[in-house]
Protein backbone atom coordinates (compact mmCIF):
# COMPACT_ATOMS: atom_id res chain seq x y z
CA UNK A 1 0.00 0.00 0.00
CA UNK A 2 1.37 3.41 -0.97
CA UNK A 3 1.96 5.99 1.75
CA UNK A 4 -0.94 8.34 2.37
CA UNK A 5 0.41 10.44 5.24
CA UNK A 6 3.72 11.76 6.52
CA UNK A 7 3.53 9.17 9.30
CA UNK A 8 3.36 6.44 6.65
CA UNK A 9 6.37 7.92 4.84
CA UNK A 10 8.47 8.05 7.99
CA UNK A 11 7.50 4.55 9.05
CA UNK A 12 8.64 3.26 5.68
CA UNK A 13 11.83 5.33 5.69
CA UNK A 14 13.27 3.85 8.86
CA UNK A 15 16.29 6.03 9.63
CA UNK A 16 14.82 9.54 9.39
CA UNK A 17 18.18 11.33 9.33
CA UNK A 18 19.50 9.17 6.50
CA UNK A 19 16.20 9.60 4.64
CA UNK A 20 16.27 13.41 4.81
CA UNK A 21 19.99 13.74 4.15
CA UNK A 22 19.64 11.71 0.95
CA UNK A 23 16.47 13.31 -0.35
CA UNK A 24 16.70 14.33 -3.98
CA UNK A 25 15.54 17.86 -3.20
CA UNK A 26 17.90 20.79 -3.62
CA UNK A 27 17.63 24.24 -2.05
CA UNK A 28 14.46 26.31 -2.08
CA UNK A 29 13.70 27.62 -5.56
CA UNK A 30 12.75 31.19 -6.42
CA UNK A 31 10.54 30.90 -9.52
CA UNK A 32 8.72 33.54 -11.50
CA UNK A 33 11.71 35.86 -11.95
CA UNK A 34 14.93 35.49 -13.96
CA UNK A 35 17.95 34.08 -12.13
CA UNK A 36 19.65 37.43 -12.76
CA UNK A 37 18.34 40.63 -14.29
CA UNK A 38 21.86 42.03 -14.65
CA UNK A 39 24.37 40.13 -12.52
CA UNK A 40 24.13 39.05 -8.90
CA UNK A 41 27.10 41.18 -7.77
CA UNK A 42 25.53 44.44 -8.95
CA UNK A 43 22.13 43.32 -7.66
CA UNK A 44 23.62 42.77 -4.20
CA UNK A 45 25.42 46.10 -4.24
CA UNK A 46 22.24 47.90 -5.22
CA UNK A 47 20.43 47.14 -1.96
CA UNK A 48 23.30 48.70 -0.01
CA UNK A 49 24.04 51.64 -2.30
CA UNK A 50 20.82 52.56 -4.10
CA UNK A 51 17.56 50.62 -4.13
CA UNK A 52 16.19 47.24 -5.20
CA UNK A 53 12.83 45.77 -6.14
CA UNK A 54 12.29 42.24 -4.83
CA UNK A 55 9.44 40.34 -6.47
CA UNK A 56 8.26 37.93 -3.77
CA UNK A 57 5.05 36.97 -5.54
CA UNK A 58 5.99 33.38 -6.29
CA UNK A 59 8.07 31.48 -3.74
CA UNK A 60 6.13 31.74 -0.46
CA UNK A 61 2.91 30.15 0.77
CA UNK A 62 0.06 32.48 1.79
CA UNK A 63 -2.65 31.46 4.24
CA UNK A 64 -5.79 33.52 4.83
CA UNK A 65 -7.25 32.97 8.32
CA UNK A 66 -10.65 34.44 9.07
CA UNK A 67 -13.37 34.12 11.68
CA UNK A 68 -14.35 35.14 15.21
CA UNK A 69 -11.73 32.83 16.78
CA UNK A 70 -8.85 33.68 14.42
CA UNK A 71 -7.03 35.94 16.89
CA UNK A 72 -7.54 33.44 19.72
CA UNK A 73 -6.19 30.51 17.69
CA UNK A 74 -3.15 32.33 16.35
CA UNK A 75 -2.33 33.67 19.82
CA UNK A 76 -2.44 30.10 21.18
CA UNK A 77 0.00 28.90 18.52
CA UNK A 78 2.63 31.65 18.82
CA UNK A 79 5.42 32.02 21.37
CA UNK A 80 5.38 35.82 20.97
CA UNK A 81 2.89 38.14 22.64
CA UNK A 82 -0.23 39.48 20.91
CA UNK A 83 -0.61 42.37 23.37
CA UNK A 84 -1.06 45.56 21.37
CA UNK A 85 -1.44 43.60 18.14
CA UNK A 86 -4.13 45.41 16.17
CA UNK A 87 -5.39 45.94 12.63
CA UNK A 88 -2.77 47.32 10.21
CA UNK A 89 0.12 45.73 12.07
CA UNK A 90 2.26 42.69 11.31
CA UNK A 91 4.55 40.50 13.36
CA UNK A 92 6.85 37.53 13.08
CA UNK A 93 4.82 34.44 13.96
CA UNK A 94 6.82 31.65 15.63
CA UNK A 95 5.06 28.40 16.62
CA UNK A 96 6.70 25.63 18.64
CA UNK A 97 5.94 21.99 19.38
CA UNK A 98 4.74 20.86 22.81
CA UNK A 99 8.41 20.08 23.56
CA UNK A 100 9.43 23.68 22.84
CA UNK A 101 11.18 23.25 19.48
CA UNK A 102 10.56 25.55 16.53
CA UNK A 103 8.27 24.46 13.71
CA UNK A 104 9.05 27.46 11.52
CA UNK A 105 8.33 31.14 11.27
CA UNK A 106 6.29 33.35 8.96
CA UNK A 107 5.05 36.94 8.85
CA UNK A 108 1.54 37.44 10.20
CA UNK A 109 -0.50 40.35 8.81
CA UNK A 110 -3.50 41.71 10.75
CA UNK A 111 -5.54 42.92 7.76
CA UNK A 112 -8.99 43.67 9.17
CA UNK A 113 -11.37 42.63 11.93
CA UNK A 114 -11.13 38.83 12.21
CA UNK A 115 -8.96 38.70 9.05
CA UNK A 116 -5.31 37.66 9.00
CA UNK A 117 -2.76 36.51 6.46
CA UNK A 118 0.37 34.42 7.05
CA UNK A 119 3.22 34.44 4.51
CA UNK A 120 6.33 32.27 4.41
CA UNK A 121 7.55 28.68 4.26
CA UNK A 122 5.07 25.83 4.52
CA UNK A 123 5.76 24.24 7.95
CA UNK A 124 4.29 27.03 10.10
CA UNK A 125 1.42 27.43 7.63
CA UNK A 126 0.54 23.73 7.88
CA UNK A 127 0.61 23.85 11.68
CA UNK A 128 -2.02 26.61 11.58
CA UNK A 129 -4.11 24.68 9.04
CA UNK A 130 -4.04 21.60 11.26
CA UNK A 131 -5.32 23.44 14.32
CA UNK A 132 -7.99 25.20 12.28
CA UNK A 133 -9.17 21.79 11.03
CA UNK A 134 -8.97 19.86 14.30
CA UNK A 135 -9.33 22.45 17.07
CA UNK A 136 -12.46 23.94 18.56
CA UNK A 137 -12.14 27.23 16.69
CA UNK A 138 -14.67 29.15 14.62
CA UNK A 139 -12.27 29.94 11.77
CA UNK A 140 -11.82 29.31 8.08
CA UNK A 141 -8.49 29.03 6.27
CA UNK A 142 -7.62 29.31 2.58
CA UNK A 143 -4.18 28.37 1.30
CA UNK A 144 -2.59 30.02 -1.71
CA UNK A 145 0.21 27.65 -2.66
CA UNK A 146 3.66 28.75 -3.85
CA UNK A 147 4.21 28.73 -7.58
CA UNK A 148 6.64 25.79 -7.68
CA UNK A 149 4.00 23.25 -6.62
CA UNK A 150 0.71 24.73 -7.81
CA UNK A 151 -1.34 23.45 -10.73
CA UNK A 152 -1.69 26.92 -12.27
CA UNK A 153 1.76 28.48 -11.77
CA UNK A 154 0.88 31.64 -13.67
CA UNK A 155 -1.74 32.94 -11.25
CA UNK A 156 -1.98 33.52 -7.51
CA UNK A 157 -4.29 35.55 -5.30
CA UNK A 158 -1.84 38.33 -4.44
CA UNK A 159 1.35 39.95 -5.66
CA UNK A 160 4.06 40.89 -3.18
CA UNK A 161 6.95 43.30 -3.79
CA UNK A 162 9.61 44.87 -1.61
CA UNK A 163 11.37 48.18 -2.23
CA UNK A 164 14.56 48.25 -0.14
CA UNK A 165 17.68 50.37 0.11
CA UNK A 166 18.91 53.90 0.89
CA UNK A 167 16.75 55.35 -1.91
CA UNK A 168 13.66 53.28 -1.13
CA UNK A 169 11.55 56.11 0.24
CA UNK A 170 12.50 58.39 -2.66
CA UNK A 171 11.12 55.75 -5.02
CA UNK A 172 7.95 55.40 -2.96
CA UNK A 173 7.49 59.18 -2.84
CA UNK A 174 7.84 59.45 -6.62
CA UNK A 175 5.45 56.51 -7.14
CA UNK A 176 2.67 57.91 -4.91
CA UNK A 177 3.23 61.58 -5.78
CA UNK A 178 3.55 62.81 -2.20
CA UNK A 179 5.59 62.38 0.97
CA UNK A 180 5.11 58.84 2.31
CA UNK A 181 3.65 58.48 5.79
CA UNK A 182 6.17 57.93 8.57
CA UNK A 183 5.31 54.33 9.42
CA UNK A 184 6.68 52.57 12.46
CA UNK A 185 8.36 49.22 11.90
CA UNK A 186 5.87 46.43 11.00
CA UNK A 187 2.98 48.89 10.70
CA UNK A 188 0.82 49.11 7.57
CA UNK A 189 -1.00 51.72 5.54
CA UNK A 190 -2.89 52.03 2.24
CA UNK A 191 -1.72 54.10 -0.69
CA UNK A 192 -2.13 54.39 -4.46
CA UNK A 193 0.53 53.31 -6.97
CA UNK A 194 -0.12 53.11 -10.71
CA UNK A 195 -3.78 53.88 -10.10
CA UNK A 196 -4.19 50.82 -7.81
CA UNK A 197 -4.80 50.70 -4.09
CA UNK A 198 -1.82 49.02 -2.40
CA UNK A 199 -1.31 47.75 1.14
CA UNK A 200 2.13 48.79 2.41
CA UNK A 201 4.14 47.35 5.32
CA UNK A 202 7.17 49.09 6.83
CA UNK A 203 9.75 46.32 6.67
CA UNK A 204 13.40 45.50 5.96
CA UNK A 205 15.06 42.53 4.29
CA UNK A 206 18.51 43.28 2.92
CA UNK A 207 20.08 45.19 5.77
CA UNK A 208 18.25 48.34 4.64
CA UNK A 209 14.88 49.93 5.50
CA UNK A 210 12.01 49.72 3.03
CA UNK A 211 8.42 48.79 2.36
CA UNK A 212 6.62 45.63 1.39
CA UNK A 213 3.73 46.19 -1.02
CA UNK A 214 0.89 43.78 -1.80
CA UNK A 215 -2.53 43.61 -3.41
CA UNK A 216 -4.72 41.61 -5.84
CA UNK A 217 -2.76 39.54 -8.37
CA UNK A 218 -4.31 41.14 -11.46
CA UNK A 219 -3.14 44.59 -10.35
CA UNK A 220 0.44 43.52 -9.70
CA UNK A 221 1.98 44.29 -13.08
CA UNK A 222 0.57 47.83 -13.13
CA UNK A 223 2.06 48.46 -9.69
CA UNK A 224 5.40 46.91 -10.66
CA UNK A 225 5.72 49.01 -13.79
CA UNK A 226 4.85 52.16 -11.84
CA UNK A 227 7.59 51.34 -9.31
CA UNK A 228 10.13 50.68 -12.07
CA UNK A 229 9.31 54.01 -13.72
CA UNK A 230 9.46 55.88 -10.41
CA UNK A 231 12.80 54.27 -9.59
CA UNK A 232 14.67 55.13 -12.79
CA UNK A 233 16.28 58.29 -11.43
CA UNK A 234 17.13 56.63 -8.10
CA UNK A 235 18.99 53.59 -9.42
CA UNK A 236 16.21 51.06 -8.73
CA UNK A 237 17.56 47.61 -9.59
CA UNK A 238 15.52 44.46 -10.19
CA UNK A 239 16.75 41.46 -8.20
CA UNK A 240 16.69 37.93 -9.61
CA UNK A 241 16.14 34.60 -7.91
CA UNK A 242 19.85 33.80 -7.76
CA UNK A 243 20.57 36.91 -5.75
CA UNK A 244 17.46 36.95 -3.58
CA UNK A 245 18.38 34.09 -1.24
CA UNK A 246 21.69 35.74 -0.31
CA UNK A 247 20.15 38.88 1.22
CA UNK A 248 19.62 37.13 4.55
CA UNK A 249 23.38 36.87 5.11
CA UNK A 250 23.62 40.61 5.77
CA UNK A 251 20.32 40.99 7.62
CA UNK A 252 20.74 37.95 9.86
CA UNK A 253 17.50 35.98 9.55
CA UNK A 254 17.94 32.18 9.53
CA UNK A 255 15.33 30.95 7.02
CA UNK A 256 15.91 27.24 7.43
CA UNK A 257 15.00 25.67 10.81
CA UNK A 258 14.04 22.05 10.25
CA UNK A 259 10.42 21.66 11.44
CA UNK A 260 10.70 19.72 14.71
CA UNK A 261 7.76 17.41 14.05
CA UNK A 262 9.30 14.11 12.93
CA UNK A 263 9.16 12.35 16.31
CA UNK A 264 7.17 12.32 19.53
CA UNK A 265 3.86 10.79 20.50
CA UNK A 266 2.30 14.22 21.01
CA UNK A 267 2.76 14.98 17.30
CA UNK A 268 1.73 11.60 15.92
CA UNK A 269 -1.78 12.82 15.08
CA UNK A 270 -0.28 15.78 13.24
CA UNK A 271 2.01 13.56 11.19
CA UNK A 272 -0.99 11.37 10.38
CA UNK A 273 -2.88 14.49 9.23
CA UNK A 274 -0.11 15.74 6.93
CA UNK A 275 -0.25 14.16 3.46
CA UNK A 276 2.53 11.98 2.05
CA UNK A 277 3.56 14.72 -0.40
CA UNK A 278 3.85 17.50 2.20
CA UNK A 279 6.87 19.76 2.61
CA UNK A 280 8.21 17.73 5.53
CA UNK A 281 8.16 14.51 3.49
CA UNK A 282 10.09 16.00 0.58
CA UNK A 283 12.52 18.38 2.23
CA UNK A 284 16.25 17.73 2.55
CA UNK A 285 19.07 18.21 5.04
CA UNK A 286 22.63 18.91 3.90
CA UNK A 287 26.02 19.64 5.41
CA UNK A 288 28.70 18.29 7.71
CA UNK A 289 26.46 17.90 10.77
CA UNK A 290 25.54 14.22 10.56
CA UNK A 291 23.84 13.34 13.84
CA UNK A 292 22.38 9.95 14.72
CA UNK A 293 19.08 11.36 15.99
CA UNK A 294 16.70 13.65 14.11
CA UNK A 295 16.05 15.42 17.42
CA UNK A 296 19.60 16.77 17.27
CA UNK A 297 18.48 18.93 14.33
CA UNK A 298 15.60 20.50 16.27
CA UNK A 299 16.14 24.15 17.23
CA UNK A 300 14.89 26.28 20.10
CA UNK A 301 13.78 29.92 19.89
CA UNK A 302 17.08 30.93 21.54
CA UNK A 303 19.07 29.12 18.83
CA UNK A 304 17.42 31.32 16.20
CA UNK A 305 17.77 34.56 18.15
CA UNK A 306 14.11 34.63 19.17
CA UNK A 307 14.61 34.35 22.93
CA UNK A 308 13.71 38.02 23.51
CA UNK A 309 10.55 37.47 21.47
CA UNK A 310 9.35 34.66 23.74
CA UNK A 311 6.68 35.95 26.14
CA UNK A 312 5.02 33.93 28.91
CA UNK A 313 2.07 36.34 29.09
CA UNK A 314 -0.36 33.97 27.36
CA UNK A 315 -1.15 30.27 27.09
CA UNK A 316 0.47 28.72 24.03
CA UNK A 317 1.59 25.33 22.79
CA UNK A 318 5.06 24.59 24.14
CA UNK A 319 4.90 27.09 27.00
CA UNK A 320 5.61 24.60 29.80
CA UNK A 321 8.61 23.13 27.97
CA UNK A 322 10.02 26.57 27.16
CA UNK A 323 9.62 27.72 30.76
CA UNK A 324 11.76 24.76 31.79
CA UNK A 325 14.38 25.68 29.16
CA UNK A 326 14.37 29.40 29.91
CA UNK A 327 17.19 29.27 32.46
CA UNK A 328 19.61 27.99 29.83
CA UNK A 329 22.23 27.35 28.76
CA UNK A 330 21.39 28.53 25.25
CA UNK A 331 23.25 28.76 21.98
CA UNK A 332 23.65 32.26 20.53
CA UNK A 333 23.02 33.34 16.95
CA UNK A 334 26.09 34.90 15.29
CA UNK A 335 27.59 35.58 11.88
CA UNK A 336 30.76 33.75 10.92
CA UNK A 337 33.11 35.65 8.60
CA UNK A 338 35.04 32.94 6.74
CA UNK A 339 38.75 33.32 6.16
CA UNK A 340 39.17 34.52 2.57
CA UNK A 341 42.38 32.59 1.93
CA UNK A 342 40.73 29.38 3.10
CA UNK A 343 37.74 30.08 0.89
CA UNK A 344 40.05 30.58 -2.09
CA UNK A 345 41.78 27.31 -1.22
CA UNK A 346 38.43 25.53 -1.33
CA UNK A 347 37.47 27.07 -4.66
CA UNK A 348 40.96 26.56 -6.01
CA UNK A 349 40.70 22.82 -5.44
CA UNK A 350 38.41 22.68 -8.49
CA UNK A 351 41.48 23.34 -10.62
CA UNK A 352 43.43 20.34 -9.35
CA UNK A 353 42.91 16.73 -10.32
CA UNK A 354 42.28 14.37 -7.46
CA UNK A 355 40.59 15.25 -4.20
CA UNK A 356 38.46 18.39 -4.22
CA UNK A 357 36.45 20.26 -1.63
CA UNK A 358 32.72 20.88 -1.95
CA UNK A 359 32.46 23.80 -4.35
CA UNK A 360 30.83 27.04 -3.21
CA UNK A 361 27.95 28.12 -5.41
CA UNK A 362 27.74 31.91 -5.54
CA UNK A 363 26.27 33.99 -4.15
CA UNK A 364 24.27 31.45 -2.11
CA UNK A 365 26.24 28.29 -1.32
CA UNK A 366 23.25 26.46 0.18
CA UNK A 367 22.67 23.07 -1.49
CA UNK A 368 19.81 21.58 0.57
CA UNK A 369 16.54 22.89 1.95
CA UNK A 370 17.99 22.78 5.46
CA UNK A 371 21.77 23.31 5.68
CA UNK A 372 23.47 22.13 8.87
CA UNK A 373 27.28 22.38 9.11
CA UNK A 374 29.47 21.78 12.15
CA UNK A 375 31.32 24.69 13.73
CA UNK A 376 34.49 23.55 15.51
CA UNK A 377 36.90 24.80 18.16
CA UNK A 378 39.90 22.65 19.06
CA UNK A 379 38.37 19.84 17.03
CA UNK A 380 35.11 19.79 19.02
CA UNK A 381 31.66 20.75 17.74
CA UNK A 382 30.61 23.98 19.46
CA UNK A 383 27.71 24.98 17.22
CA UNK A 384 25.97 24.83 13.88
CA UNK A 385 26.09 26.91 10.72
CA UNK A 386 22.76 27.07 8.93
CA UNK A 387 23.18 29.42 5.95
CA UNK A 388 26.22 30.29 3.86
CA UNK A 389 27.03 32.53 0.94
CA UNK A 390 28.92 35.50 -0.43
CA UNK A 391 28.25 39.18 0.15
CA UNK A 392 29.64 41.53 -2.50
CA UNK A 393 28.96 44.41 -0.12
CA UNK A 394 31.20 42.91 2.56
CA UNK A 395 33.55 41.10 0.14
CA UNK A 396 33.32 38.03 2.39
CA UNK A 397 31.85 34.59 2.58
CA UNK A 398 29.50 34.65 5.55
CA UNK A 399 27.48 32.07 7.43
CA UNK A 400 24.64 32.40 9.90
CA UNK A 401 25.40 30.19 12.88
CA UNK A 402 24.44 29.37 16.46
CA UNK A 403 27.22 28.72 18.97
CA UNK A 404 27.61 27.60 22.55
CA UNK A 405 27.76 30.62 24.85
CA UNK A 406 31.42 30.06 25.71
CA UNK A 407 32.42 30.48 22.05
CA UNK A 408 29.95 33.16 20.93
CA UNK A 409 31.95 36.26 21.86
CA UNK A 410 32.64 38.58 18.94
CA UNK A 411 36.17 38.04 17.65
CA UNK A 412 36.46 34.39 18.71
CA UNK A 413 38.29 32.22 16.20
CA UNK A 414 36.54 29.01 15.15
CA UNK A 415 36.34 26.88 12.03
CA UNK A 416 33.60 25.64 9.73
CA UNK A 417 33.65 21.98 8.71
CA UNK A 418 32.68 22.27 5.05
CA UNK A 419 31.35 19.36 3.02
CA UNK A 420 29.61 16.09 3.77
CA UNK A 421 31.00 12.85 5.15
CA UNK A 422 32.24 9.90 3.08
CA UNK A 423 32.39 11.84 -0.16
CA UNK A 424 28.90 13.29 0.16
CA UNK A 425 25.28 12.15 0.24
CA UNK A 426 23.28 11.16 -2.84
CA UNK A 427 21.57 14.55 -3.30
CA UNK A 428 21.98 15.64 -6.94
CA UNK A 429 23.40 18.97 -5.74
CA UNK A 430 26.36 17.19 -4.13
CA UNK A 431 29.44 16.30 -6.20
CA UNK A 432 32.02 13.84 -4.84
CA UNK A 433 34.33 15.74 -2.50
CA UNK A 434 36.30 15.67 0.73
CA UNK A 435 35.54 17.61 3.88
CA UNK A 436 37.78 20.49 4.89
CA UNK A 437 38.00 23.02 7.71
CA UNK A 438 37.67 26.73 6.95
CA UNK A 439 38.86 29.24 9.54
CA UNK A 440 36.26 31.80 10.65
CA UNK A 441 35.80 34.70 13.06
CA UNK A 442 32.67 35.13 15.19
CA UNK A 443 31.02 38.38 14.10
CA UNK A 444 27.83 40.37 14.87
CA UNK A 445 24.40 39.49 13.57
CA UNK A 446 23.08 41.25 11.57
CA UNK A 447 26.47 41.61 9.91
CA UNK A 448 25.37 44.77 8.14
CA UNK A 449 25.92 47.79 10.40
CA UNK A 450 22.90 49.49 8.84
CA UNK A 451 20.71 46.53 9.76
CA UNK A 452 22.00 46.48 13.35
CA UNK A 453 21.19 50.17 13.72
CA UNK A 454 17.85 50.33 11.90
CA UNK A 455 15.95 47.12 12.69
CA UNK A 456 13.45 47.26 15.50
CA UNK A 457 14.14 45.21 18.63
CA UNK A 458 12.76 41.75 18.10
CA UNK A 459 13.40 41.60 14.35
CA UNK A 460 16.52 39.70 13.27
CA UNK A 461 17.99 40.51 16.63
CA UNK A 462 21.46 41.74 17.41
CA UNK A 463 24.17 39.20 18.15
CA UNK A 464 26.01 38.93 21.41
CA UNK A 465 28.56 41.63 22.19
Amino acid sequence: MSAKTLEDVLRGAGDIVKFLRNQQTGPNVYPGVPAEYSNWREEQRAWAEKCVLFNQSYHMVDLAVEGPDAFKMLNHLAINSFKGFTIDKAKQFVPCTPDGYVIGDVILFYLDENKFNLVGRAPAIEWVEYHAATGDYNVTVERDERTAVRKDPSRRKSYRFQVQGPNAMKVIEKAIGKTPPDLKFFNMTRLTIGGKEVRALRHGMAGQPGWELFGPWDEGEAVRQALIEAGREFGLTLVGGRTYSSNTLESGWIPSPLPAIYTGEALKAYRAWLPADCYEAKTSIGGSFDAARIEDYYLTPWDLGYGHMLKFDHDFIGRAALERMAGGPHRHKVTLALDSEDVMRVQGSMFHKGERAKAFELPSAVYAMHPYDRVLADGKTIGLSTWVGYSANEARMLTLAMLDESHAKIGTKVSLLWGEENGGTSKPTVERHVQTEIKAVVSPVPYSEVARDSYAEGWRSRGVA
